[in-house]
């Protein structure tokens, strides 16, 4: 298994910390993901750790079909955070049916396949 290194390093270990960190330019002010060492918005090489608010809302979803003896349905979507990046996700706490686009959500720490992974659950709960 290769070992991840740079900026994709520093966002899994603050997950495994259980932080949302996400990288903003000093130059732009904006706010970047996936993990770089350039800005893409204006190439900007000052780039700071900041932590995430967790505030988001989904901006698409689907739902992947899984037989109940491999787990159950489940969900993928793309989270909008507040600070206007998009990343993939997934939405518990709730049926894969009922994420929509539009719902606020919450991100959070939580597992996948036992690694430290951004999650979301509703807004709220």
């Amino acid at each position: 298994m290769l070992e991840i290194q740079g900026p994709d390093k520093i966002f899994q270990d603050g997950l495994a910390k259980g932080q949302i960190n996400l990288q903003q330019c000093d130059d732009c002010e904006r706010f970047i993901f996936f993990p770089r060492i350039l800005c893409p918005h204006c190439k900007g090489s000052s780039l700071t750790w900041r932590l995430a608010s967790g505030d988001g809302t989904i901006h698409t979803t689907t739902t992947v079909r899984r037989k109940s003896e491999r787990g159950g349905d489940y969900n993928v979507c793309m989270v909008e955070l507040a600070e206007g990046v998009r990343m993939m996700s997934r939405v518990d706490e709730i049926s894969p049916d009922d994420v929509k686009i539009g719902l606020p959500v919450t991100a959070f720490i939580g597992e996948i396949d036992g690694v430290p992974s951004v999650l979301c659950k509703p807004a709220g709960d």
